[in-house]
């Protein structure tokens, strides 16, 4: 099997049997009666070990790294699966080099490690910089490179590969969030990062009714440090959410090429937009981030970044919207947008806009959009300012 679509469908699944559905149920259990020497058990107590994780697990190392063996570790949320890394494999006197744009709660983590005696040094994704950072007064101690490509919001794009040869070179691991990308868009152990890590709540189950986070890599014993993590600090998925977001991923394939046409259909229709700047994804031919993207996405995802005006005006966009919520995450099958510096934790202009596509039929998508910049731009007063 090597299409995506079919390798989606069949993720982690067991072999067909005979009167049996083609994916078992979640798994609810606390512990396991276990037959003879416990330590001979598959499975024991519930926080070590699930069947049904185990399926998902499976489902994930197969779509990040098809055509080589690879192990998944599964978490409650995409901020868990960070912080198994991020906590779990750095020590006192190390050294971290992080995106100064990525997810806006990477800072408190930053935070938390320093008091634990990491040394941590930050760098735009896009540009040189993070291949400068890597080069510091760290006494040899430099431990990890944490990437996230494309980055949230801002969506710039840097070279996994050159990055990872360099980090690899100083005898750092490179870790990659692929969140926005999912294994069905880029593949950052192809390329060379060490661990792949991802918040599974946004495209990768899609639905919007799943919190879920994963980290894949290609090393056993790197992935038995981040389960033995997991275990002792009882960040454990639930089976029913492990389930969902298994069921989920036979559309992973049809959903991403949906969202990609409907992002670049947006995208273009925002450009022709007076009171629209700085319109921003990876799939433009023109955007700054393509030519790196190019070489290294194979579908450049569902996000799409703007800016309007003041916001006032984002609000007013946002308000007038019908085919398009009003909320935060992305990656949803419903299309959903938000004035990201409402949370005040990323540094964006008032008026910048995360739209991100869903599945809907593009020309109703930028029928919407259209319409309430229309709506929008109709209650400007005459004399109103632009935002720079």
């Amino acid at each position: 099997m090597t299409g995506d679509g079919t390798r989606a469908v069949r993720a982690g699944l067991p072999a067909a049997e005979a009167y049996q559905p083609p994916m078992p149920g979640p798994v609810f259990a606390a512990h396991f009666h276990l037959p003879g020497d416990p330590a001979d058990a598959t499975y024991g107590y519930g926080r070590e070990g699930n069947p049904t994780w185990t399926g998902l697990e499976r489902a994930v190392a197969e779509l990040e790294s098809p055509g080589e063996e690879a192990h998944a570790v599964v978490f409650p949320s995409g901020m868990a699966a960070i912080a198994a890394v991020l906590m779990g494999l750095l020590r006192p006197g190390d050294t971290a080099v992080l995106p100064s744009d990525g997810y806006q709660l990477l800072p408190r983590l930053r935070e938390r490690l320093e008091t634990t005696g990491v040394r941590v040094r930050t760098a735009p994704t896009g540009g040189d910089a993070q291949l400068t950072a890597l080069d510091g007064d760290d006494d040899g101690r430099l431990r990890l490179l944490w990437l996230e490509t494309p980055s949230n919001p801002g969506l710039d794009v840097c070279d996994i590969r050159r990055l990872a040869d360099a980090a690899h070179a100083r005898g750092a691991l490179v870790a990659v969030d692929n969140t926005l990308a999912t294994p069905l868009g880029q593949r950052p152990l192809d390329l060379g990062a060490d661990l792949s890590v991802a918040s599974g709540t946004k495209a990768f189950s899609g639905y919007g009714d799943v919190l879920l986070g994963y980290v894949a890599c290609r090393d056993p014993e790197r992935a038995g440090e981040i389960r033995r993590w997991r275990t002792t600090t009882g960040a454990i998925l639930g089976p029913m959410e492990a389930w969902l977001a298994h069921r989920g991923l036979g559309t992973l394939h049809l959903r991403v090429e949906r969202q990609q046409t409907n992002a670049l259909a947006v995208a273009a229709a925002l450009r022709e937009r007076p009171e629209v700047t700085s319109v921003r994804y990876p799939g433009l031919t023109d955007d700054p981030a393509h030519p790196v993207a190019v070489r290294q996405m194979r579908r450049f995802g569902c996000v799409v970044s703007f800016v309007l005006p003041d916001p006032e005006h984002a609000e007013r966009f946002l308000a007038a919207l019908r085919l398009v919520d009003d909320a935060t995450s992305f990656g949803g099958v419903r299309s959903t947008a938000e004035r990201r510096g409402r949370w005040g934790g990323d540094a964006v202009p008032t008026g910048f806009i995360r739209f991100s596509a869903g599945v809907e039929d593009p020309e109703d998508l930028v029928a919407d959009v259209c319409r309430a910049l229309e709506v929008a731009g109709a209650e400007v007063s005459p004399g109103a300012n632009r935002a720079t």
